[in-house]
């Protein structure tokens, strides 16, 4: 039985995942497979994600994955990354496609004519380091109060369900940037590229026992 699985479906940064898990849990067996068997197995589960919606909803059908996707999350520590976690709700405007609908709510896109207080215009993607307000939950311990984490993202979680809320970011308005619930956590930002913060992250998920 493997510690961490790192799920691959074709889609995402998945060696920079597993190299920032082997750095804070460097005891630990962590794989990156496409592997249904060895997923359902792994103590724990991260299931990131790059690209758009509709192809990372049918690269996981393709290969056999959304079964035990499902499985997953609702059984052992579940942590979304990105995409990963969007793909938990249950509809995103990308491309007009359904997620797995594990978590209530929807995805939609940042509006292409924001601004910010001094009136610049701001891009779409969202790209950069933004701080992030978290509620307490045992995968923010020892993470600083509007620490800084990296954000690449063009789309971001609504949901009517404050209970999953676990962390907000600005840009310009309040967004949704983690969600939990039971055994499973998914963020928007990047934890594996931000830096201190997400390392810490990372391994409190290593250690969490929900």
């Amino acid at each position: 039985m493997v510690d961490v699985a790192v799920i691959d479906y074709g889609m995402g940064n998945l060696r920079s995942v597993e190299q920032a898990l082997r750095k804070v849990a460097p005891t630990a067996d962590i794989v990156v497979t496409a592997d249904a068997d060895t997923i359902a197995n792994a103590r724990r589960v991260v299931f990131p994600g790059q690209g758009a919606m509709p192809d990372c909803m049918r690269e996981l059908d393709a290969r056999g994955l959304r079964e035990v996707v499902l499985q997953s999350a609702r059984s052992k520590p579940f942590l979304g990354i990105c995409i990963g976690m969007q793909m938990l709700f249950e509809h995103s405007a990308e491309g007009d496609v359904a997620g797995l609908g594990i978590l209530h709510g929807k995805v939609t896109r940042f509006a292409s004519n924001m601004h910010d207080a001094q009136n610049n215009k701001l891009k779409v993607p969202h790209m950069g380091w933004n701080q992030v307000h978290h509620a307490h939950h045992p995968l923010w311990e020892g993470i600083e109060q509007d620490a800084r984490f990296y954000f690449v993202h063009s789309y971001y979680v609504q949901t009517q369900d404050a209970s999953l809320v676990q962390a907000t970011s600005q840009y310009p308005q309040s967004f949704v940037c983690a969600v939990a619930k039971n055994n499973l956590f998914g963020v928007q930002f990047h934890p594996e590229k931000s830096q201190a913060a997400g390392l810490k992250l990372l391994q409190n998920f290593t250690l969490w026992n929900p």
